[in-house]
């Protein structure tokens, strides 16, 4: 079986969640803390195991590219001022991982904004990160992206991240049906994209983090286009399913929906609180303020 190095990140969104600020700022920019969003994702992939990633972006994006780039005169200005720390950490955001970049001709959805990375992913599998996606875990756990390809060793077929949802949000996610059940692991009998609470096959929704082979892009193109011309990743991955060829697995982490402005928020929060430099401070700054209301 042959290695999953590869990633693709889709960042050609308009974050229109996010407006006005996305007229401007795209949000795969928006900093948790003190790192833009994109720089988590990269990080899990980096750590899972993945050498190469293709960000397909859109037009206003290039910020995206300047970002890990080589930055000479920030590096030679921080050398000169002897600021050892923060030279080191914009070399480690240079040397990161192999990053290459390709721009989406037009805003045609997920599936569409794939067919961009065939070339780049040949006939090997690979991974896809949804950048709204944030999953944190701590060091005794392995990152998202590992777990998942560690389940598609094991069981040689493409695999979906799983999460329990409430009732009220299933109309958020693509719902899946499972056909078998190992430990965390399922095969997938039927997957559909945000049906309403009452149509629901379980409380397992997909979340942004999958492991797919090259064949997914066949399967994209012979999908039909909605009436507005986009075709939707859910039914490439039914296709799977039908040939009891999809696997989903209930990660273990805490995800947050950086798209989401209040769960953006709880983002800045705790990840702050797991700062060591900010958490004495930062605690006791939210235990005043909780006190005054």
């Amino acid at each position: 079986m042959k290695k999953v190095t590869k990633a693709v990140i889709p960042a050609a969104g308009f974050g229109t969640r996010f407006l006005p600020i996305t007229k401007s700022v795209c949000k795969e920019m928006l900093p948790i803390v003190d790192k833009p969003t994109l720089q988590y994702i990269i990080e899990e992939a980096v750590q899972s195991g993945i050498t190469d990633i293709l960000i397909v972006t859109g037009r206003n994006k290039k910020i995206l590219e300047d970002f890990f780039d080589y930055t000479p005169e920030l590096d030679a200005l921080l050398e000169q001022d002897n600021k050892i720390k923060l030279l080191k950490i914009s070399k480690e955001i240079e040397k990161m991982v192999n990053l290459y970049f390709v721009r989406q001709k037009h805003p045609c959805g997920f599936a569409n904004a794939l067919q961009y990375a065939k070339a780049f992913t040949g006939d090997e599998p690979f991974a896809i990160l949804l950048g709204d996606d944030i999953i944190y875990t701590d060091s005794n756990t392995k990152p998202v992206t590992q777990q998942l390809i560690e389940n598609y060793y094991k069981y040689q077929k493409p695999t979906l991240a799983l999460m329990e949802v409430d009732d009220k949000d299933i109309n958020k996610y693509a719902n899946i049906k499972a056909r078998k059940t190992d430990g965390k692991s399922c095969d997938i009998a039927l997957i559909v994209e945000k049906p309403k609470a009452e149509n629901k096959f379980s409380n397992y929704a997909v979340i942004g983090r999958y492991i797919v082979e090259s064949d997914i892009y066949n399967l994209i193109d012979n999908l039909k286009p909605s009436e507005t011309g986009e075709t939707f990743f859910t039914e490439a991955l039914q296709a799977l399913a039908k040939e009891n060829r999809l696997t989903g697995y209930q990660f273990a982490g805490k995800r947050y929906d950086a798209g989401d402005k209040l769960e953006y928020l709880i983002a800045n929060v705790e990840y702050a609180l797991r700062d060591f430099n900010l958490q004495k401070e930062f605690t006791n700054y939210l235990k005043n303020l909780v006190a005054k209301l």
